[in-house]
């Protein structure tokens, strides 16, 4: 499928997975609002994948491709928030509007594989 695409799918691929990654991440915050002592994590994957891609420029598709896979969808600690006196760090707030964001960029780049499948698929019936 990249023959026809080129890197594009694969792209938005490792989007979607890092979007989804994030959806996760931040379900499991919000289920631990009340638990004492818990700190909220975050899903960073944007400039891993931002770098990847700087430093294969000159390596040609494949090397564009490797790029994509490679980059990592990591998951750390929220440092620096106030905690309250049980040690927790959630902002309930904080997440639901991270989740929102998370929920359309998801529904957006699907929307566009979706799209691009489309394409694919009239061009092949000949319609």
């Amino acid at each position: 499928m990249n023959g026809i695409y080129g890197n594009s799918l694969s792209l938005m691929t490792k989007a979607l997975d890092g979007l989804w990654k994030r959806q996760e991440v931040i379900s499991n915050n919000l289920a631990n609002v009340d638990t004492p002592g818990y700190k909220s994590q975050y899903v960073t994957f944007e400039d891993a994948l931002r770098k990847s891609l700087e430093n294969s420029h000159t390596n040609g598709r494949e090397g564009i491709l490797k790029a994509i896979e490679v980059a990592p969808i990591e998951v750390k600690e929220v440092t620096g928030r106030t905690e309250r006196l049980d040690g927790n760090n959630v902002d309930a707030t904080d997440e639901m509007v991270e989740m929102t964001r998370a929920t359309y960029q998801y529904q957006y780049l699907l929307n566009a594989v979706n799209h691009d499948l489309s394409r694919l698929r009239t061009v092949i019936k000949g319609n």
